[in-house]
């Protein structure tokens, strides 16, 4: 009777024992799964930042173009701050007076009521 009770306990033993080694094996299995999803994730960030920056620079060298394409045809063509050129901004009546890239100007600007 013993010997059954022992062997019952053994097999009993061993089964928890199989069970707790499963239930690790499977969470060790999620967590390597997670580590891959993440290593995915930054990988493509990394894509899309370096194609932001690449379409950036594509931008940039376009609108470089562009502006040496008429600087000779416009030389007092108002430059704002962020160094973009925009001639609907600089108002008709508006003289430069500092050279082209600054702010310093003589004249009215029209001012438009809101009724």
């Amino acid at each position: 009777m013993q010997a059954v009770k022992d062997k019952l306990h053994d097999m009993s033993a061993m089964r928890k024992a199989k069970a707790e080694a499963k239930a690790e094996e499977k969470a060790e299995k999620e967590l390597a799964k997670a580590r891959v999803e993440v290593a995915h994730e930054v990988r493509l960030a990394r894509e899309a930042e370096a194609a932001m920056d690449l379409h950036v620079a594509k931008a940039g060298e376009k609108a470089e173009r562009e502006m040496a394409k008429y600087a000779h045809t416009h030389p007092t063509a108002f430059v704002a701050p962020g160094g973009t050129t925009n001639l609907a901004a600089a108002p008709v009546d508006v003289t430069m007076v500092g050279p082209p890239g600054t702010v310093d100007m003589t004249g009215t600007v029209p001012v438009k009521k809101m009724l």
